[in-house]
């Protein structure tokens, strides 16, 4: 089904494959006649063409990109502009799309969610970029449609920008990111490696994208067989694809912990670009005749049946067929699992009570999203389910379409109608279930979902109020089928149907009539609307000689995700306030974090201000004791020492985009992350950009929560390009150990030491 290469390969004309080895040299000079070498054949690929087209360095081992397209949503705009303003900002130098698609519902918070669209609406309008209204279109749906285009790169403030299967690097990260394009700044990374996913074969019947993409995932996730490279899709396999096929399986590769993807583009990926009123942007993008990939992965399409991602990962991958097959011991694995996910006594997490009469139930479908609200996933299910109907027991099904365009043709061409009659529902475009803002699941209810992520908590449950939910990953066309057996658990190989495949007509009326487009129109006129739920960053002090921090929380797990970091769900009102969001800090994972981070900040408050020494020893009883200790080994001022808190985690940062992981601990004094290693580019990213040191400590802690440590000449390391800092577990032997951070741009220095992104703009 899918394999792995230990080594990597050498891809003649984007189909005949060598295995790098001994001999493999000689062979491809056998079959081209030409001598060329790994390191020539390796800017033969795609990806490389691109990067160097952007690359605005003059080395190609350092790139400093500058991207054609900035996309971002109504959860992290507020925040990026914002930023981007009190760093001086004047207007947008590239095409800036604001989408609505997160808090479009406006349901809680009073008036604040509709605030933010407010807000972005009046600055599109200032600084001359684009504006989508709530219902209008998912972020990435509107990029497929409107935004992309051939060989261009594009970076989006979701983790799930990726348009590589039409032609266009997306790369989804945290807004400081997007804030440095704003002001004409660069992305700046080390050249990626480039794995080559190599795709022969064609689907089954009734086999999605999502099934294909969760195979894949299932496969490269926990060995990091990509981490942080760029997949680029070539092979004889990708004819037999439709885009909209490619897009849902493309869109998925963020679950890998890829840095961005590239397929191949053909006729029809023109087609698609003709459609949609944008000829001009299509281009023909292939590797060249003999290109080098770090890696391969083969993918048989023919061989990839059904597959369903149990919770709490997209990489927690079976067949359905398996699944049902061996119910009990699946279920009974899937929980043990959860015992690690959840960490929580308050909560008894079972599957096996769905079992009914041998079979799975399940209590609710969902087909949402940039993944699962493409026009071919829903017309694919309306087929299935045509002439059926859910039943009148737990079960649910809602639809969401991805944009109005494509709900407009579901209505036209009567997919809508035949769900309706089914007794599913359909809704308007909405990013809400895959994160926990739209059909939230009953207590230990059971949902599948064609959605990006099934993360504990993500699909709205508190575990701290005893709440508990799971999500399962699934491909539309199985969860209609399981529909079709009104919530008994099947794949769409088990259902017979014939597969009508509408031909699918853009209506570009609909974002003409509805669409704010002020690009290149900036007007220095318009008065920006703020609600009061808009609140300015708080001040953020420089990066001092000396560090002392407080460990304020120890997290175990192999994985901490972003939405452990920082919830999503009703959260996602407050974040526009700096200060209101970061009262829900690992609210899920460590309830007690908040107020620890508070009492430490207290001390570090009372220093800034401080008169004397004693001032910074009554904000917080502890720190005298712990300076005392400090000065019978070194001489150390508290009131030129930075005070503040620091997490542990195993591997933080999987998953979302969202800086907010990052800028919540850094509001509340967080001053560090110490980790084995750092699970995805963004999330350290996001914490440098916070000035956050990312800190990395590969062996077994030698501290526990609630001890202090002393960071010396923190500052002087940064400076110096220091790798090795030495730290101490104050107590009363000052036991020392030797942190690392990795590598680091002069920037990314310069950053840290001024305390934060906005203060190194300023400066």
């Amino acid at each position: 089904m899918i394999k792995l290469l230990d080594q990597g390969a050498y891809v003649i004309n984007g189909q005949t494959v060598i295995e790098e080895n001994h001999e493999a040299y000689e062979i491809l000079k056998m079959k081209t006649g030409k001598d060329v070498t790994k390191q020539e054949a390796a800017k033969n690929t795609i990806a490389y063409d691109i990067l160097a087209a952007h690359n605005t360095s003059d080395n190609m081992e350092k790139l400093k990109i500058k991207f054609d397209k900035l996309t971002s949503h109504d959860i992290t705009f507020v925040g990026i502009i914002q930023t981007a303003r009190a760093s001086g900002l004047t207007q947008f130098p590239v095409p800036y799309v604001l989408t609505n698609c997160h808090n479009s519902l406006c349901a809680v918070g009073g008036t604040i969610n509709e605030d933010d669209h407010m807000f972005g609406l009046s600055c599109a309008k200032k600084y001359g970029g684009m504006y989508v209204p709530p219902h209008q279109a998912v972020i990435h749906q509107f990029a497929r449609e409107m935004l992309a285009g051939g060989g261009k790169m594009a970076l989006g403030s979701d983790s799930h920008t990726r348009h590589g299967a039409l032609g266009t690097m997306a790369m989804g990260e945290g807004g400081p990111e997007i804030v440095k394009q704003l002001l004409n700044k660069t992305y700046d990374i080390n050249m990626p490696k480039v794995v080559g996913v190599y795709l022969t074969g064609a689907p089954r019947k009734g086999v999605g994208p999502q099934d294909i993409a969760l195979a894949i995932i299932g496969a490269v996730f926990a060995n990091g067989y990509v981490n942080n490279k760029v997949m680029e899709f070539i092979g004889d396999g990708i004819k037999n694809l439709s885009v909209d096929y490619r897009i849902g399986i493309d869109v998925m590769t963020t679950e890998t912990t890829c840095l961005s993807s590239i397929w191949v583009t053909d006729d029809k990926v023109k087609e698609f670009y003709e459609i949609h009123n944008r000829a001009e942007e299509y281009k023909e993008l292939a590797p060249k005749d003999i290109a080098y990939y770090d890696g391969l992965i083969y993918v048989d399409l023919s061989e990839i049946k059904p597959m369903i991602a149990m919770p709490f990962h997209p990489s927690n991958v079976y067949t359905i067929d398996e699944l049902n097959a061996n119910l009990d011991d699946i279920l009974t694995e899937v929980e043990k699992k959860a015992l690690i996910s959840l960490d929580n006594n308050k909560v008894k997490y079972t599957l096996r009570d769905k079992v009914r009469n041998g079979r799975l139930y399940v209590d609710q479908g969902v087909i949402a999203g940039c993944a699962g609200g493409g026009f071919e996933n829903i017309c694919d299910a309306a087929d299935i389910l045509n002439g059926k109907y859910i039943g009148a027991d737990e079960f649910s099904l809602s639809v969401y379409p991805a944009s109005q365009p494509i709900y407009m043709e579901l209505v036209k061409n009567g997919s809508v109608a035949t769900l309706m009659q089914t007794g599913a529902t359909i809704r308007t475009a909405f990013c809400g279930p895959c994160f926990g803002a739209g059909d939230v699941p009953a207590n230990n209810g059971f949902s599948i979902r064609h959605s990006t992520r099934n993360f504990p908590n993500r699909e709205g449950s508190k575990i701290t109020n005893g709440q508990v939910a799971s999500v399962a990953l699934m491909d539309a066309r199985s969860i209609a089928a399981t529909a079709a057996n009104q919530g008994y658990l099947t794949s769409a190989e088990d259902i017979d149907v014939n597969f009508s495949k509408p031909r699918y007509f853009f209506d570009s009326k609909i974002y003409e009539n509805r669409v704010y487009d002020g690009v290149g129109k900036p007007d220095e006129t318009a008065e920006i609307k703020f609600g009061p739920g808009i609140v300015d960053w708080p001040a953020m002090e420089s990066l001092t000689d000396d560090l002392v921090l407080k460990v304020v929380s120890v997290i175990h797990d192999p994985v901490t995700t972003t939405d452990e970091l920082i919830p999503s769900g009703e959260t996602s009102s407050y974040r526009s306030n700096p200060l209101g969001l970061a009262e829900f800090t690992l609210s899920r994972k460590d309830p007690a974090y908040v107020g620890r981070a508070k009492e430490i900040q207290l001390a570090e408050i009372a220093r800034q201000t401080a008169d004397s020494t004693e001032d910074i020893y009554n904000a917080n009883y502890e720190i005298k004791e712990v300076f005392t200790k400090i000065n019978q080994k070194f001489e150390v001022d508290p009131k030129k020492t930075e005070i503040g808190s620091v997490i542990y985690a195993v591997k933080p940062g999987d998953g979302s985009a969202r800086e907010q992981a990052a800028s919540c601990q850094k509001v509340l004094g967080g001053l560090a992350n110490i980790a084995k290693e750092y699970a995805t580019k963004r999330y350290r990213s996001n914490l440098i950009n916070w000035g956050m040191l990312p800190f990395l400590w590969k062996e077994e802690i030698p501290f526990q929560n609630g001890d202090y440590l002393f960071v010396k000449d923190i500052k002087k390391a940064i400076e110096n390009r220091e790798n090795e800092i030495k730290a101490y577990v104050v107590n009363e032997g000052m036991k020392e150990f030797t942190l690392t951070l990795g590598e680091l741009t002069d920037d990314e220095r310069d950053i840290i030491l001024k305390g934060c992104l906005i203060n190194y703009y300023r400066n």
